[in-house]
């Protein structure tokens, strides 16, 4: 499904398979790809490892960034991200449990296009699939050339 994909970075196993039931529950056209780690998230948006056959002319809709990750975190993701032609202007959505002023200034001084609260209820968690589905795939446009721009 191209330009319908969303790719979801979350390390908590738990709330991984939360996730994937309240997108499941939405019931609009989409296609949620769950990784639990910073590196599985930019081998698949660069195509390295597992990832090596997939079509790099097809990147996500939107990529949903949980801020703590172990290893490499949300703004050095965030920072990959920005610095690399393919991907500098995917929309990220950074999703935390953190409120800290200095988490919110970081992932938006990162080059993050949202930052919102994690939902820590069933029934939240699925409005907030339903919101992000509606805007981030139906409303918010996107460069329709990704890798080659002008600067």
């Amino acid at each position: 499904m191209p330009g319908r994909t969303i790719l979801f970075v979350e390390d908590n196993e738990d709330y991984q398979e939360l996730i994937r039931l309240a997108f499941d529950s939405c019931e609009i056209e989409h296609n949620l790809v769950v990784v639990q780690s910073a590196m599985e998230a930019l081998d698949y948006l660069l195509g390295n490892g597992r990832y090596s056959e997939r079509n790099l002319e097809e990147l996500p809709a939107l990529i949903i960034l949980d801020l703590n990750l172990p290893l490499i975190n949300g703004p050095e993701v965030l920072q990959s991200i920005r610095a690399n032609p393919l991907t500098r202007f995917l929309p990220v959505v950074v999703m935390s449990s953190s409120s800290e002023p200095e988490d919110i200034r970081t992932s938006y001084l990162f080059g993050c296009n949202s930052y919102i609260p994690k939902p820590l209820d069933f029934t939240q968690l699925q409005n907030f699939a339903r919101e992000i589905i509606l805007y981030w795939l139906n409303i918010n446009q996107i460069p329709p050339v990704f890798g080659v721009v002008d600067e």
